[in-house]
């Protein structure tokens, strides 16, 4: 990223340190808790263990720790990072007995968001983790450069939707916003069906070690990395698999007619048609990309919007939709009616496109070049 883009990311993380308090601290609360620290945001850790919240203070991922029913009513912000299926509770425990925003780290999402149905919610999901598990592996710089989606859903604030977005920034992240089904519809492809098939392709290989013992000897570099998320914890899967059965089973049913039209080249020892699926995997893995590009020419693009719910969170999905990245976003309020403006930086390459996306939709955006 270039020098001047890491200012503007950086200045959307800067501001009045947050009270934030961390519900959960294994890897993932535990690492947002290290990264907050970092910038000053006091953190209070809340784990059902009370040594591991005690550890969690231990290791600089939290400045003290707290019980459930002592969570602090001025929390500014709550993560909550548990397993999938105790979520929707704890949100609703955290949104009864504080003011503030809440957001969740799961992998599925919209069980949750219908869940909770309130405007202080915003689902979260960072794509990003690691091979070790618990505390013991969590990092501040986990969330570097990785992707983290915001589902804030039709009824969001727009100060709690900033405030989590601001959470995301400061830990170095990119926030994508998208609709909770559109999210759990996506993640099935791209997360959950490759973990479950990493996990069958290793149990398969392990069965057959009872014939060949050899065989893992031979495991190269391919078949590792096929299988390493298959090493990832066990027990946050029977959760996610619930939560977003339907999509998890469509992409499987995918897969399994892929594979099968595979079989058939194979079989059919169809060179022309092996080559043709090899030569598109291959330039579809080369064309993966790996985060976006910003270049030192941006614009700041100032969007007058009606002071409802739901406004902010429409705008950042018709962003994400359009592969604009939002590099800094904040709202303020018009002193005429019930209206605010939403100021938001983007490269000016994305300008063109983000406009007209806007006005076609009844926006009335003004821009300026940021020098």
């Amino acid at each position: 990223m270039s020098d001047l883009a890491t200012a503007v990311a950086r200045a959307a993380a800067n501001g009045p340190a947050l009270r934030v308090a961390i519900i959960g601290t294994g890897l993932i609360g535990g690492s947002v808790g290290i990264g907050l620290r970092r910038h000053g945001w006091h953190v209070t850790a809340i784990d059902r263990d009370p040594d591991v919240a005690a550890r969690a203070a231990e290791i600089g991922a939290a400045d003290d720790v707290a019980t459930l029913d002592g969570l602090d009513p001025a929390t500014d912000l709550t993560v909550i990072a548990t397993p999938v299926g105790d979520v929707a509770a704890l949100a609703q425990h955290a949104l009864g007995r504080t003011d503030g925003a809440v957001t969740d780290v799961g992998s599925t999402k919209l069980d949750v968001c219908v869940a909770i149905d309130h405007p202080r919610f915003v689902g979260g999901h960072p794509m990003a983790g690691s091979e070790q598990d618990g505390l013991a592996g969590a990092d501040g710089d986990l969330f570097s450069g990785a992707t983290w989606v915001l589902t804030p859903g039709d009824v969001g604030e727009g100060v709690h939707f900033t405030r989590v977005r601001r959470m995301v920034r400061v830990l170095g992240a990119e926030p994508v916003t998208l609709g909770p089904r559109e999210h759990d519809q996506m993640v099935a492809l791209v997360s959950h069906v490759p973990h479950l098939t990493a996990a069958s392709l290793m149990v398969l290989a392990d069965d057959a070690t009872d014939e060949h013992r050899a065989l893992l000897r031979l495991a190269a570099g391919g078949f590792r990395d096929m299988t390493r998320i298959s090493a990832g914890r066990p027990g946050i899967w029977p959760d996610i698999c619930v939560s977003n059965k339907t999509a998890i089973v469509a992409g499987l049913d995918r897969l399994i007619e892929a594979l099968g039209q595979m079989r058939t080249r194979v079989a059919d020892q169809d060179r022309d048609g092996l080559l043709e699926v090899l030569d598109r995997a291959r330039a579809a893995r080369t064309n993966l990309p790996t985060g976006y590009a910003v270049s030192d020419d941006l614009v700041e693009m100032s969007i007058p919007i009606p002071d409802r719910p739901g406004e902010i969170a429409a705008i950042a999905t018709l962003a994400t939709e359009l592969d604009v990245n939002l590099l800094d976003l904040e709202l303020t309020h018009s002193g005429e009616g019930r209206r605010g403006v939403l100021i938001t930086v983007i490269d000016a390459g994305m300008q063109e496109r983000f406009y007209g996306a806007l006005v076609a939709r009844g926006y009335r955006p003004r821009t300026r070049p940021l020098d």
